[in-house]
């Protein structure tokens, strides 16, 4: 028992990169077509360790609205679900993103999503970097 509790308490130190911050993003979707948001990630310390984060995630739309969700990390793989406010949009989806520097040194991602309900399914990108 004191072996498993002694790899518990190792596995409780975050060591990858934080990729807590504001974005601003600009999208493409499947229905609605092109359009501008901010995305808010704030770290989860207390679910994060080794190489694995976990995070509040926002996204804020104009004209849209607020989708609120979370993320989960490895390296530089990021899994996101979100999902609008109002539940009665069916606005809610499942992307992967994939962080990385651009020229200037900012952190940015590069994100598919997929919403199987949302007006009988779609998809969408976002190109987002970090202010």
């Amino acid at each position: 028992m004191a072996l498993f509790a002694t790899s518990l308490q190792a596995a409780a130190t975050f060591t990858g990169q934080d990729y807590s911050g504001v974005y601003d993003c600009m999208g493409q979707d499947g229905h609605e077509g092109q359009y501008a948001g901010v995305v808010t990630m704030r770290l989860q310390p207390e679910h994060s360790h080794g190489d694995y984060a976990s995070y509040d995630f926002k996204l804020e739309v104009p004209e849209y609205g607020v989708y609120l969700g979370h993320a989960a990390a490895h390296g530089a793989q990021v899994a996101m679900h979100f999902g609008l406010s109002d539940p009665a949009t069916q606005d809610v989806g499942t992307g992967v993103a994939t962080m990385s520097t651009d020229a200037r040194g900012r952190l940015t991602f590069h994100k598919f999503y997929y919403q199987p309900a949302y007006k009988g399914g779609n998809t969408g990108t976002e190109d987002c970097t970090r202010r």
